[in-house]
């Protein structure tokens, strides 16, 4: 008698993003778990697990009414776009859309227009969602993409379509109370495409990168395994009882993969709808919020906020940076001003999902002293595990780990992309002999972390040398004076380039531009950090500091208006 065996649910069981789903409103299908408060209004509104979920499915339902066809491996679903902010619809839509078969395109909406419609018509998105906030942006382009998306969505809090020349336009949560709140979901392979994001375009177009069920399962058990490799005297392990905000866009690279792993922890996910520096610290004080992942700008604007010693935000144990680069001195001032949490760095890039480096306490590193770690929390760090992360020469060498010598990244694993969306030229371009090329800079130390230097296309040229412009930004940051700072290159007739700094201050300093030369020789040269020849040949001290979309220092718009930054400037050659 032959015996039948099941491999699809044993040997081969499907690793996908709906097991993460179905965690939570198993174990705790009573306890609130996603806490949203709109930003405008202020007002809240709370979900147990098991409402939450019903919602998902009455909104696989609903894409199901839509016609939307799921995919298979190498042949991606129907795109199915997202104009949101962090909301619990956004949450939704993470978790209905892959998991019925389609694939998730979170657009980036700081984008420039013209990269928005070029998204989403490279994309070729069939539907999509949009909060209400959304409504001019999406009526200004829609003429550019309606031969593209055959249908629109419109979330709002409020009920109701608006009046608008948007055409097959429906409303979301009608669309949710005319299906069901059961929902069959498919037992997909594992190859399925979940998601497609796209870069933010600061070297040309915007590259999509889509990524699979796989992937992203793999991406998440492996930093949820990382939580238990921890060494750092200061943390305070909450297991399931860490209540998180997601304040990184959930339109931006899987908000850092926040919506997946902290789903399937079953933990309190606090959704801000988009950052204020009152809205921070209030969700902050009433949800008692213990994790929280932020670019270093918010950092630098909690340091500014004048109200913020009206808050309790006591309860905040641990905050991961990424986006940049974290300064040490900004590290620094901020945990002086909210005591109780430690900021510690972080990096990773569209092209990986995308965290593959997190700042790491080695076990022999624990009785430190804590100005010892700090300078090790601030380092880029190690890679994740179940990633190969390495640092190579022009020769496709390593490094030696010397803390000088300057290489690029590179990176294979399970969760890093495949391949450029519809461009094999561009893919050709990062991935060669075995690795994905990320065109990051970065020195190895003598206890193997990785310290990000610049980018190669910000690497300044001065003469036959390098100036890795982030070094000099951190070590400026140090200055108890200094908000933030960042570092271009201008055009030199000598040297090809020189080293311009852009600084603004922290609020009520009268500092000058030779009180930073002078901290910058110091603390910098005095101490053999930089030499005399890196220090800026010219200073710029103002207001605002241009950003990129996602909170990084914009050096390509700084470069645009060079001359209204040389305006400003200080030539310290001559001071």
């Amino acid at each position: 008698m032959e015996y039948r065996t099941y491999p699809e649910f044993s040997t081969h069981y499907p690793l996908i993003l709906t097991t993460f789903m179905k965690r939570p409103v198993k174990v705790y299908p009573n306890e609130i778990g996603v806490v949203y408060r709109n930003h405008v209004s202020g007002e809240y509104f709370r979900f147990t697990w098991i409402e939450w979920y019903k919602r998902t499915c009455r909104l696989a339902n609903a894409l199901n009414s839509l016609g939307v066809k799921p995919g298979k491996p190498s042949e991606p679903g129907e795109r199915v776009a997202t104009m949101a902010l962090n909301t619990h619809r956004h949450l939704e839509l993470y978790y209905a859309v892959p998991c019925s078969g389609a694939v998730l395109h979170p657009i980036n909406v700081r984008l420039a227009l013209e990269h928005i419609i070029y998204t989403i018509n490279h994309a070729k998105d069939t539907i999509i969602f949009f909060d209400d906030l959304m409504l001019p942006m999406v009526e200004g382009i829609y003429d550019q993409i309606k031969n593209t998306v055959k249908k629109f969505v419109y979330m709002s809090d409020k009920p109701g379509l608006p009046d608008t020349k948007i055409d097959n336009l429906y409303e979301y949560e009608l669309l949710l109370q005319q299906e069901s709140e059961k929902f069959e979901w498919p037992y997909l392979n594992e190859d399925n495409y979940a998601t497609l994001c796209y870069t933010t375009g600061t070297t040309g177009l915007p590259k999509g990168v889509m990524f699979t069920h796989r992937a992203l399962y793999l991406q998440s058990l492996h930093l949820i395994a990382q939580t238990s490799m921890v060494n750092d005297p200061t943390y305070v392990h909450l297991g399931e009882n860490i209540i998180t905000m997601i304040m990184t866009p959930l339109f931006h690279i899987h908000a850092w993969g926040a919506p997946f792993h902290y789903v399937f922890m079953g933990v309190k996910i606090v959704l801000p709808g988009t950052f204020t520096v009152d809205g921070f610290c209030e969700l902050v004080q009433t949800e008692k919020v213990t994790t929280v992942s932020v670019v270093p700008t918010i950092l630098a604007l909690l340091l500014e906020y004048k109200d913020l010693d009206n808050y309790s935000l006591s309860s905040l144990k641990a905050v991961g940076v990424g986006g940049g680069a974290l300064p040490l001195g900004l590290k620094t001032k901020v945990e002086n001003k909210i005591p109780g949490f430690t900021a510690t760095s972080g990096y990773g890039m569209t092209e990986t999902a995308p965290v593959t480096i997190r700042a790491f306490v080695k076990k022999y590193m624990a009785n430190w002293s804590k100005e010892k770690l700090d300078t090790v929390r601030v380092k880029t760090g190690i890679s994740i595990p179940g990633l190969e992360v390495e640092v190579f020469d022009d020769n496709e060498k390593k490094i030696p780990h010397d803390n000088k010598t300057i290489g690029q990244i590179v990176i294979r694993g399970p969760w890093v992309m495949e391949k450029y969306y519809k461009n094999p030229e561009k893919s050709a371009d990062v991935w060669y002999d075995g690795w994905f090329h990320t065109g990051d800079l970065a020195k190895v130390d003598e206890e193997d972390f990785i310290i990000i230097a610049d980018r190669m296309s910000d690497i300044i040229r001065s003469g036959a040398e390098m100036v890795p412009t982030v070094l000099l930004e951190n070590l400026a940051a140090l200055a108890d004076f200094v908000l933030e700072a960042t570092v271009v290159g201008v055009p030199d007739e000598i040297w090809g380039e020189k080293a311009m700094a852009i600084v603004k201050l922290v609020p009520g300093s009268d500092k000058n531009e030779q009180d930073l030369i002078d901290f910058l020789t110091v603390e910098g040269v005095d101490k053999g950090k930089i030499t005399q020849w890196m220090l800026p040949k010219l200073i710029a001290i103002v207001d605002e500091i241009p950003r990129t979309s996602v909170g990084k220092f914009n050096k390509i718009e700084i470069r645009k208006n060079l001359d209204k930054f040389l305006e400003k400037a200080k030539d310290m050659k001559k001071a």
